[in-house]
């Protein structure tokens, strides 16, 4: 893997967490301590107490927070860049001033995948398939925020938040909409438009810029990061950070391949293989590049992961789902780590921990 993948961020290679990411971060961090503390490092961690920490500040975050209003982009809609309901996609922005001015964060929002048109007719009627359902004003905290005290690289630059509404992180595009249904599977024409009308308000001045995104955002900031590099002017320095955005091919506890099947509908039901990266369409099933471990050796461009080596939601959808525990032996070990027993501790490292372990060559 390119030397380029790598943990932490900023373009001095350095990176002041600063709050960033607290949101993913805590829900990851409910599953670590109690792993740290089975390896021997005998409870450093204090999972208790750091969460109440982090809930505090993210209290602290919403009370203080910039508001900033949503911006539609209401000229895509001739262009077939829509949400699933066929709303035109939107997103927040905050201008940058004083020496960020030229300076752009553009940060995916996340929420999850639809796998077929029972799950995306249900998200077309929420603020993740509608823009006609979104919030007109949102609160930019962490890496987003205007403090500096909070976020001392990014405070002053121009910060974007995208919405997410397409459901397939940004990779679909089929032409047909079925009338009855009246599904517009168009996540990658969303992505370009939105990108397009960024240029227009500067970002095509842009000195540096950052490509970001959170869970299925994350996993779009990876899948889009060399595109985003290229759709920016030559001399612009570009970045790009996941978080929690690595999403692995296991197979869970019983043998079965649900993670593999369940992205493989994802990337059928919305049309996405076109816009996977070719040199992985050319050599293994299309649906199998919507995994990050498939693609992030021929990314390009800068990429930094920062990924929970025992993620949650990884644990309970991906390494033992519902259907793979049907007796419920893991119910207790899914919901706090701190129950786990030292065989699912071990299992959960052997399957779990060491893919997401930290990847550099």
């Amino acid at each position: 893997m390119s030397e380029r993948v790598g943990l932490g961020v900023t373009f001095n290679d350095r990176f002041f967490f600063s709050i960033a990411y607290l949101k993913c971060a805590y829900f990851a961090f409910r599953s670590i301590s109690p792993v740290l503390t089975s390896i021997g490092m005998h409870r450093m961690v204090y999972a208790r107490s750091w969460r109440k920490l982090i809930i505090c500040i993210l209290i602290t975050l919403k009370v203080n927070g910039l508001y900033v209003q949503i911006t539609y982009i209401k000229s895509s809609v001739a262009k077939g860049a829509v949400c699933l309901d066929g709303s035109p996609p939107a997103y927040h922005l905050d201008k940058g001033f004083g020496s960020g001015i030229n300076n752009w964060l553009v940060h995916i929002e996340g929420g999850g995948w639809c796998t077929n048109v029972t799950t995306c007719l249900f998200r077309k009627n929420t603020h993740l398939g509608s823009s006609k359902k979104m919030v007109t004003e949102i609160a930019f905290s962490g890496i987003l925020s205007n403090n500096k005290q909070f976020n001392p690289d990014f405070y002053n630059w121009n910060r974007i938040k995208v919405r997410y509404c397409d459901g397939a992180s940004f990779t679909g595009d089929l032409e047909k909409v079925d009338p009855v249904t009246n599904l517009h599977y168009r996540g990658a024409r969303i992505w370009l438009a939105v990108i397009e009308d960024l240029l227009k308000k500067g970002m095509k001045n842009a000195e540096y810029a950052l490509l970001s995104g959170c869970s299925a955002g994350g996993l779009a900031s990876i899948l889009h990061c060399d595109s985003f590099h290229a759709l920016l002017s030559i001399g612009t320095k570009v970045k790009c950070l996941a978080d929690a955005g690595y999403f692995v091919n296991l197979k869970e506890i019983s043998g079965r391949e649900h993670i593999k099947s369940y992205f493989n509908d994802v990337v059928t039901t919305h049309g996405s293989v076109k816009n996977l990266p070719t040199y992985c369409t050319s050599t293994m099933k299309p649906s199998m590049c919507f995994f990050p471990q498939y693609i992030v050796h021929g990314i390009r461009t800068p990429l930094f992961l920062l990924n929970a080596a025992y993620d949650s939601w990884q644990i309970r959808n991906i390494l033992v789902p519902g259907v793979a525990d049907p007796h419920g032996y893991w119910l207790s070990c899914k919901l706090d780590i701190k129950n786990c027993s030292s065989i699912q501790l071990q299992t959960m490292q052997e399957q779990l921990g060491d893919t997401l372990a930290p990847r550099r060559q």
